[in-house]
């Protein structure tokens, strides 16, 4: 709360505006005075003041007709009416045209002050939730089309209930921001929203992560760790690419699951924890327990609601408002001003493949945005920025044969190996270009067969 306020009085009657001038002055507070409701208007859209106060019934202009045209000419400081003549359809009108409130004549110095301490609270409290919704909006799941919409119809049911849910699609399309949204919707929203990507943790590491370690329990050991379970207590617990975590911590976690108890390396008794489990991975989970790689009985009990997130190439219609949501945050993070994208650069967009979904569409946009020439992103920016390679469907994964997963690796293979190429071999680059983690690339690139350390020797 600011320690005076910078008042606007405006009446026709010099008395009053004697009055109410020397109170606000004698309470601290700033105050112009006018007796005229155009020149007050004038005032109003050349300085700014806190809150308006203004009669009524005055020659010429009247305060209603002045309340209109100044939220018309968009003053944004709130306006409390005054009236010698008040009756009920005055106070209407006034509260239609957006008076914050209405105060009959003779006002008392308590009442006037009162106004005045409400009015602050009120914007305070405005800025304060302005703020906040500017902080949540980096958080914000941008859709528009039918795809997302059914999305965000399953995780606002889901979100009020306790259960566990099993957040599932490509890298890149956001299984992390829709699992935050869930515990911000949830009765849990109170309490803390903790993370672990389980591929990007070593194994021998993961355990003291989730659960922590008493000082001395192995090598290293020099202090106390509370693990994330610990961490989340009350809150929410989202584990990132479950289907990478190792056989022997997944027989851990279902106990965890099963008791609502953990045990730290090197600690004598259990521990209660009260929290919500997400999961997420880009995996087949059911493939992966046929293959024997994933517990079947922890896979029943994380696969109690399953969210599935269509990737970008299936979700085109959102792309406009992916992009100008991107554009604002990057503009804002680095004060730059708003450059627009041409319908031609718009469309390229859309039609782009986007392997790396959201994420490479988010890094694109600023990539965009530091090549734009003439103060637009066109057409010959975008094609200058989008991978050459990996603008369309290789003809090898569109044509081949075999089983889907099959097809989509090699698919990723080919992006992987494009992309590596274009960045000669600068894995930093190449992550950051396909919406990697580095860890991430590297863990891909194997798995795929890709031998990243080979290729930058070759390169050297």
């Amino acid at each position: 709360m600011p320690s005076k306020a910078h008042l606007l009085v405006v009446d026709d009657e010099a008395n009053t505006l004697a009055s109410l001038s020397r109170a606000f002055r004698l309470a601290g507070h700033e105050a112009t005075v006018c007796d005229d409701a155009a020149k007050a208007l004038e005032l109003a859209k050349k300085q700014k003041f806190d809150l308006i106060f203004s009669d009524v019934v005055m020659p010429g202009k009247d305060g209603l007709t002045l309340l209109e045209e100044l939220k018309q000419q968009g003053v944004a400081a709130p306006v409390v009416m005054m009236s010698g003549q008040a009756h009920i359809e005055m106070a209407v009108r006034a509260t239609r045209l957006g008076a914050l409130d209405f105060l009959e004549k003779p006002i008392s110095t308590d009442k006037l002050l009162l106004t005045v301490e409400n009015a602050l609270k009120l914007q305070r409290l405005e800025s304060e939730n302005r703020q906040l919704r500017q902080r949540l909006g980096k958080h914000e799941i941008v859709w528009h089309g039918d795809a997302m919409r059914r999305v965000m119809a399953q995780l606002e049911r889901v979100a009020a209930s306790e259960s566990r849910v099993c957040i599932l699609g490509e890298t890149g399309t956001g299984k992390e921001l829709v699992a935050r949204t869930i515990h911000d919707r949830s009765t849990r929203s109170a309490g803390p929203f903790v993370t672990l990507n389980c591929a990007a943790v070593p194994a021998e590491l993961i355990e003291s992560e989730l659960f922590g370690h008493e000082k001395g329990s192995f090598t290293g050991a020099s202090g106390r760790h509370v693990g994330k379970f610990e961490q989340a207590d009350r809150g929410t617990i989202f584990l990132d690419e479950i289907g990478d975590m190792p056989l022997n911590m997944q027989a851990k976690l279902l106990r965890v699951l099963e008791e609502g108890e953990v045990e730290r390396i090197g600690g004598d008794k259990p521990i209660a924890v009260d929290v919500r489990v997400i999961v997420a991975t880009h995996r087949d989970l059911e493939a992966r327990v046929r293959e024997e790689k994933f517990r079947q009985d922890l896979f029943h009990r994380i696969y109690v609601f399953p969210l599935v997130l269509p990737p970008l190439r299936e979700r085109r219609e959102d792309i406009p408002a992916l992009v100008e949501h991107f554009a604002a945050q990057v503009c804002a993070q680095n004060g730059w001003k708003a450059v627009p994208f041409t319908a031609e650069a718009m469309r390229a967009l859309e039609a782009h493949s986007w392997p790396g979904n959201v994420r490479e569409l988010r890094n694109m946009v600023e990539r965009l945005m530091l090549l734009a020439t003439e103060g637009q992103v066109d057409l010959a920016t975008v094609q200058l920025a989008l991978p050459k390679a990996v603008s369309g469907m290789p003809a090898s994964f569109a044509i081949g044969s075999g089983a889907l997963a099959d097809r989509v690796q090699l698919f990723e293979r080919e992006v992987i190996l494009a992309e590596l190429k274009r960045s000669h071999n600068n894995v930093s680059l190449a992550a950051k270009a396909l919406g990697l983690e580095r860890s991430h690339l590297y863990k891909k690139a194997e798995q795929l067969g890709i031998d990243v350390r080979a290729l930058r020797r070759e390169q050297e």
